[in-house]
């Protein structure tokens, strides 16, 4: 069964159809060349010899000649060297010697055509053979997985908070939480939060780069709810803040950063620029370089959108802000729902926001494309509500006329 198996050329997975390995290629490709043609490629090798010695003198070494070489790589592919003569003239060996013997021979392919007998036992031999080999891989994996509800999405976050670069001070470390918006959750025992070991700058080119290599694991849960069917769903947003320390353990607060969790599943490294809030004069510097401490942001969500704000608009005047460095993250996002297999299996047009949130995996895009319709939308029904009642009414009665064959 190990030669049988052996003797498949393509790596692909065979269907019951066309379980049929081919031996020789008669009329290979470039492409095929170029692929054959790897270095140390196993190879086993096969002489057929043949002793060409006088009568009596049989037997010695020196008469012995190669007749013919066959090789046979890991491929599966067959080199016989001199080739088959068929058309060509035959081989011919010319001896050392006072008599300068010559000898002619000619190599031909006796292989019998396979019968459609033996074809088929062979196809049955191998649907046995991948089915054990099938049923094999499935007891060593099992079938006890746990799937997610029905109108629920999953997502796992394997991260890595990779380096931070181009910081005023040296000793980083990175303080981040994980703030979850409305229908997310997350397991009891999962931490939203943690903190990075303090890390010694090296300089890098022109910056002073911490390289932390800090993993971290997120697990959450998207549960869909009657409300959530024609809105856009939110993700959730990590939030992080630099901080320096000194030699006598006084902290800087270094830059504030956000991060929105990527809505494609994949390896994702995004680089984040980070701020921090400055005060005016050189008053706050020098007590921010002889005494520690900087202005500090008491809540941190205000980094994007505080938690607590109600209000329709948010206004920023008057807070100073300076930018400083920027922190790397590595991301793997995985995401589990039964709407992606149903979606799979039976080639629907999505229509809930599970499978809307799949699709996403494919153009990113599309939440700037939604939100954008949205704030459209509103301001169009802003100006209609704007409108006195009787120009509507004649713009739609006009419309309506417009509508007649």
């Amino acid at each position: 069964m190990a030669n049988v198996r052996r003797r498949r050329q393509d790596r692909r997975p065979i269907e019951a159809s066309s379980l049929k390995s081919k031996i020789i290629t008669w009329e290979p490709s470039e492409e095929f060349i170029k692929n054959s043609h790897v270095i140390n490629t196993p190879v086993q090798t096969m002489y057929i010899m043949g002793d060409l010695g006088p009568y009596g003198k049989l037997g010695h070494r020196e008469y012995e000649y190669v007749l013919c070489t066959i090789k046979v790589d890991g491929n599966g592919v067959i080199t016989v060297k001199p080739d088959f003569t068929g058309t060509k003239e035959a081989c011919q060996i010319e001896q050392d010697g006072e008599k300068r013997e010559v000898w002619k021979y000619t190599i031909e392919n006796a292989s019998v055509q396979v019968q459609p007998e033996e074809e088929e036992r062979e196809q049955r031999v191998f649907r046995d053979l991948y089915g054990r080999h099938k049923e094999y891989l499935s007891g060593l994996v099992g079938s006890e997985f746990e799937m997610t509800l029905p109108g629920t999405l999953r997502l796992f976050v394997n991260g890595e908070i990779v380096s931070a670069q181009g910081y005023e001070y040296d000793n980083l470390y990175v303080h981040f939480f994980l703030e979850l918006p409305n229908q997310w959750s997350s397991p009891v025992l999962q931490q939203l939060s943690g903190v990075t070991q303090t890390c010694a700058t090296k300089t890098v080119g022109w910056d002073n780069v911490a390289y932390f290599c800090y993993p971290f694991t997120l697990e959450m849960f998207f549960t869909q709810g009657d409300e959530s069917e024609d809105s856009l769903a939110q993700w959730p947003v990590l939030y992080f803040e630099v901080l320096s320390l000194d030699f006598w353990q006084r902290y800087r607060v270094e830059g504030y950063g956000s991060l929105v969790l990527p809505a494609s599943p994949g390896l994702h490294m995004l680089t984040i620029p980070t701020w921090r809030p400055v005060e005016l004069g050189t008053v706050a510097e020098l007590r921010r370089f002889f005494i520690g401490g900087s202005p500090e942001l008491e809540d941190l969500t205000y980094i994007r959108i505080p938690s607590t704000f109600k209000g329709e608009r948010l206004s920023r005047f008057g807070f100073r802000t300076e930018a400083t460095g920027s922190v790397t993250f590595r991301l793997y996002c995985l995401q589990q729902s039964k709407a992606f297999l149903e979606t799979s299996a039976l080639r629907q047009r999505m229509q809930s926001v599970l499978d809307r949130l799949g699709g996403f995996s494919q153009q990113s895009s599309v939440y700037n494309v939604l939100e954008s319709f949205q704030r459209a939308r509103r301001r169009m029904q802003e100006a209609r509500e704007s409108l006195p009642q009787d120009l509507i009414s004649t713009s739609a009665s006009t419309g309506h006329q417009s509508q007649e064959p």
